[in-house]
Formats: structure tokens, sequence, C-alpha cells
């Protein structure tokens, strides 16, 4: 027998009813209940509990976990990224962005309305793949419980907050620039 195995003691299953109810009585009067609660509270004793307190702490999430979009500003002038090209609009496969554009007073094209309706999101991340100004990025919110649905599908609660753009993490994911890009740039004879 390997060590921390136990052998039982398998009694043949009862075929009649007599035997049955013989097995009940010999199960009651052995009291196998309560011998399996003391294992039970023996193990709970002896070793620490595993669980965590939701509220006050929280199990650290993955890089790559796909959660509530955020919209990112420009961390130099403050300036939202999205430019409107709509892009994350047309490959979402559930429908569930809806972006309105118009001309600014500069002539410009500006996102006058970005929603994401996050009972049809299916949270893929092809939107934040797709965007070519990285704008659109998958936080780390994971709570989006609330009365009212519409609450977090509008732009002002996905975009970053002015004064939490210092705390804002650049997005390091497919077209972001490398932290070493400087070393990358080769050096070309043409001096210009």
């Amino acid at each position: 027998m390997k060590e921390g195995y136990y052998n039982i003691g398998i009694a043949p299953y009862p075929a009649s009813n007599w035997e049955r109810f013989k097995q009940l009585v010999r199960r009651s009067v052995s009291l196998e209940l309560l011998k399996g609660l003391w294992i039970v509270f023996r193990v709970m004793v002896k070793d620490p509990t595993h669980t965590t307190v939701y509220p006050a702490e929280r199990l650290p999430l993955s890089k790559r976990y796909r959660a509530i979009h955020q919209l990112l500003r420009l961390a130099e002038s403050g300036n939202e990224r999205c430019i409107g090209c709509g892009l994350c609009e047309k490959i979402c496969p559930a429908k569930s962005i809806r972006m309105d554009t118009e001309l600014g007073e500069d002539g410009r094209k500006k996102v006058s309305q970005y929603t994401i309706n996050f009972g049809r999101c299916i949270y893929c991340g092809l939107c934040a793949e797709v965007c070519p100004e990285l704008a659109i990025v998958h936080g780390q919110r994971f709570e989006n419980a609330s009365e009212q649905r519409a609450h977090f599908s509008l732009k002002e609660d996905m975009l970053t907050h002015k004064e939490a753009i210092k705390l804002q993490k650049e997005f390091a994911g497919y077209g972001a620039i490398a932290q070493n890009a400087d070393e990358n740039i080769k050096k070309t004879p043409l001096a210009y």
C-alpha cells in the first residue's frame, strides 16, 4: 500500500430488501455520519483556509484578461486618442459598438457619440486589436453590476479621466511601441 492511501473495506451491494435494512441499521448504529463529520472537522482545523475575502482582497488578474473596455487619452496633451475611424464598430462580431462622428470646428473628424452595449459584447478583443491609435483597450475593471445597463456603455464612463492620465498604463499589445524601440533603429548612411 502506498503512503497516503487508505484501504476501504467495501461490502457487497445488498441484493434483497432485508439485506438493505440490515445495512441501514448497521450504518446507523456504527455512526458513520459522525465519523465522516469528525474527519472533515479534523482536516478543517489542521489546514488553513484558502478563501479570499472578496471586497477586501482581490486576486490578481492576468495581463491578458479581457474585461470592461477602456478608452485611453494621449499622455502628453490629454486629448482623446480615438480618431473616429470606425474600425472597432465594423469588426465587432456582436455589433455591440456604436459610433457617431462629426466635423469639429477645426475641420477634423471628432467622435460625438461612442457606446458599447455590454449586454451584447462577447469580450473577444477584436476592437482593441484593430484600433490603429491604441485608443480602446480592455481594462482590469470586471465589476459591472448595476441597476441600469446603460450605466456602463457610455463614452464618459470608459474614457480615462484627465486627472488619471498620469496613472494610465500604456497598452503593450499588438501595434504598441516596444520598450527598446530606440535600440532597434538602424542607422542609415544618409544624413537627413
